[in-house]
């Protein structure tokens, strides 16, 4: 029974620790193989609007676009 408690605590440690570590790093879970868009599915729902993450982080990007352009055009 001992041996049984140990081994438990021990996964019991690595998996906190684990879960600590993704929780840290504020990650996605991917897969090894990549996913959906590996395979030419840019979204997995049928939606015709994308979601509000998905807006936010365009917008993010289109800002950014906008924001090096005019830094491109800008005189010094």
């Amino acid at each position: 029974m001992a041996t049984f408690l140990i081994t438990f605590a021990i996964f019991l440690i690595v998996t906190t620790a684990m879960s600590v570590g993704y929780i840290f790093q504020k990650k996605s879970i991917a897969g090894s193989c990549g996913g959906l868009g590996a395979i030419g599915i840019e979204k997995a729902c049928d939606c015709p609007e994308p979601c509000d993450k998905r807006r936010r982080r365009e917008a993010k990007a289109e800002r950014a676009q906008k924001v090096a352009a005019w830094k491109e055009s800008q005189i010094l």
